[in-house]
């Protein structure tokens, strides 16, 4: 059935004769979702060419575009009758159990989330992250905080006020965190980086000091953007990216975005003096990617149909950046593809590619950071959104709190705010309670991984030889083809036989960035 031509019933139930059945007003869910679900993509591809091609006096019809967008796919979700449709479904039958039964639920989540957020406060988020998103690109280019400022003043005013619209038990951090990790709290958080920082703090000192037997200058030369363009092309396709369904573009910060079925769009960045950025960026958006592409194409407009949550989101391009990309395997199959298009690296072995990409150091820059380090980045980040949205840290003492913090945990005293807390582009966007996931999502790709080797010895071999289409259709099976219908803990202890714990990624980071050589 075609559901963007269902005709919606116009007065909801008490605007026809009879009764509304469960099946008719599933249906009727079922067709507005996927009507609204069209708005999204909408507003999903005015982003996308926002970042990668419009033109700069575009901004302002942009941002009003946007706001009517998602203004309208609020009202419409969060009416009266969608409420009534949503009470006819639950008032019986449905099959106990059934994915109609899981949809509704689904809905039923949304829809009181939905109903208490007021449709001016959803348009002022849309317009003020379009606009505040170029504020920043220009703010980090200029290292100039102060221009940003106002821009994220803004930011956590509108999270903030959206955070007591929706309500909390303990935290008002607790509703945003929740918008990206259903049912995770700060608590939780606080608890998981508590037991992480000493132990994450020790062995960033110990991989530092190992990897001083390292040469600094291993991949040193230049690398075209031509080069790395094809190079990063050729990787993506084989670990299974669909260019038939995809493509990559160019913006400031890296990005996955699914427009709809059959249209998922990467971008990335390129540096001439080191190959591994784009590289390992490209490896992460296509995770992304193929998580998304790995989704039932029939359930897309449907609650159903979407990714379970970014910590699960995170887990995938983390295992295909980290543990496949900095992999022997991976390099004594790709060295020879990356001399074709970087004929300097021709003295290059694949343990040399390892050493060099696995080398350990205190940077400041958290997408360029290696995973020994990583996640001491994300500590950072959570601990000063929490600070700003429960009022303890104003907007403009951000960059003093920053770096204090950022000395304590690497040492290092911040040179600018471009490599300080200018440098990511989620507070521009009102991502707030966004941070927390990519740690999540370290112990989520080592959990999986460590399961799925253990458990298909073909797997672990097709890996060890360089060959990653069973991972792939393992992470298929366990995680893209389950969507939204399993909460992201319950989905990850299914998939690995196991409730996810940090084992695995210690053990990981040892044997990687302490125990190598």
């Amino acid at each position: 059935m075609d559901f963007l031509n269902v005709p919606l019933a116009s007065g909801g139930i008490k605007g026809i004769l009879s009764p509304m059945t469960a099946k008719q007003a599933y249906d009727q869910l079922a067709a507005q979702s996927r009507r609204l679900q069209a708005f999204s993509s909408a507003a999903s591809l005015a982003w996308w060419d926002e970042e990668t091609g419009m033109p700069p006096k575009g901004l302002s019809w942009r941002a009003q575009q946007v706001e009517v967008l998602v203004s309208h796919q609020h009202e419409q979700f969060a009416s009266e009758r969608t409420g009534e449709w949503i009470a006819a479904c639950e008032a019986g039958g449905l099959e106990a159990g059934s994915f109609e039964e899981a949809n509704v639920a689904l809905w039923r989540r949304a829809y009181d989330q939905a109903v208490k957020l007021p449709t001016d406060l959803v348009a002022e988020e849309a317009a003020t992250a379009t606009r505040a998103r170029s504020a920043w690109a220009a703010a980090r280019k200029a290292n100039d905080f102060a221009a940003f400022l106002p821009w994220l003043e803004k930011s956590v005013e509108l999270r903030r006020r959206r955070a007591e619209c929706l309500g909390y038990e303990e935290h008002p951090y607790d509703a945003l965190l929740d918008m990206y990790e259903r049912g995770m709290r700060t608590a939780e958080v606080r608890e998981l980086f508590g037991r992480l920082r000493p132990g994450l703090v020790d062995l960033a000192g110990r991989a530092a000091e190992r990897s001083t037997r390292i040469p600094e200058d291993l991949l040193a030369g230049e690398y075209t953007e031509e080069g790395q363009r094809e190079f990063n092309r050729r990787v993506a396709e084989a670990i299974g990216f669909d260019f038939e369904g995809g493509r990559i573009d160019t913006s400031t910060h890296p990005f996955c975005s699914r427009i709809g079925p059959g249209d998922v769009r990467l971008t990335n960045r390129y540096r001439s003096d080191d190959f591994s950025d784009s590289l390992f960026g490209i490896l992460h958006e296509a995770g992304h990617g193929l998580y998304e592409q790995g989704l039932p194409e029939e359930w897309f407009g449907l609650p159903a149909g979407k990714s379970v949550s970014l910590g699960v989101h995170e887990s995938q391009s983390r295992l295909w950046e980290n543990h496949v990309g900095r992999s022997l395997p991976f390099w004594e199959k790709w060295l020879p593809t990356a001399v074709e298009c970087f004929p300097h690296l021709k003295d290059r072995t694949p343990a040399d590619m390892v050493r060099a990409l696995t080398r350990s150091r205190r940077g400041f820059i958290r997408v360029g950071s290696d995973e020994a380090t990583y996640d001491l980045h994300i500590l950072l980040r959570f601990e000063l959104e929490v600070a700003l949205v429960e009022g303890s840290l104003e907007a403009r003492d951000v960059p003093g709190e920053w770096n204090k913090r950022f000395h304590e945990l690497f040492g290092l005293e911040v040179p600018d705010h471009t490599r300080g807390c200018l440098q990511d582009i989620h507070w521009s966007m009102g991502a707030i309670g966004y941070f927390a996931t990519y740690t999540l999502g370290n112990l989520n790709a080592a959990h999986l991984l460590e399961a799925a080797r253990a458990g298909d010895a073909g797997l672990a071999a097709a890996m060890d030889r360089g060959e990653y289409a069973p991972l792939l259709a393992w992470m298929r099976e366990r995680i893209h083809r389950h969507g939204n219908l399993v909460a992201p803990t319950e989905l990850v202890a299914r998939a690995a036989g196991s409730p996810m714990d940090e084992k695995a990624f210690l053990g990981r980071l040892e044997r990687v960035y302490v125990d190598a050589d």
